[in-house]
């Protein structure tokens, strides 16, 4: 094969390649803005509910909101929790939710997609997603 060939494909593949990498950093930014939105007005005071109603049944969880994640945690065990966060990483950005639970020694965690954009998660949604994760810390 010519070189001229190689060094031709070589360079078209690296255009194409940084023209995707481009495309994947705007792709991040704008789901960046749209879920900084989604926590303020959806998930962080649906889980601020959620903790209140605990609460007033003796199940004592509290809400926190470290850097870009919102999170349901238990007061007495720190591995019991509950949280929705944005992944980049992937080919498109989506919304994961996470619960961990510890079980005897053994910490249960688990890891969902809610959806493959913040714009096609609504309310119900998180609830859904919440009230089925909650369920094995309230079976006492």
């Amino acid at each position: 094969m010519e070189i001229s060939e190689v060094r031709k494909r070589l360079l078209a593949t690296m255009e194409r390649s940084k023209q995707a990498a481009a495309r994947r950093r705007a792709q991040a930014d704008e789901a960046a803005r749209d879920y900084n939105v989604f926590l303020e007005r959806v998930a962080v005071p649906l889980f601020r509910q959620v903790a209140n109603v605990l609460k007033a049944h003796s199940y004592a969880f509290q809400v926190f909101t470290p850097g870009g994640s919102v999170r349901l945690m238990s007061d007495r065990n720190a591995e019991d929790f509950i949280e929705l966060s944005l992944d980049t990483s992937g080919a498109k950005p989506v919304v994961i939710g996470r619960s961990s639970r510890l079980r005897g020694r053994r910490v249960i965690e688990t890891e969902r997609v809610l959806g493959s954009g913040v714009a096609e998660i609504d309310e119900e949604q998180v609830l859904e997603f919440l009230l089925s994760e909650l369920e094995p810390h309230v079976e006492r």
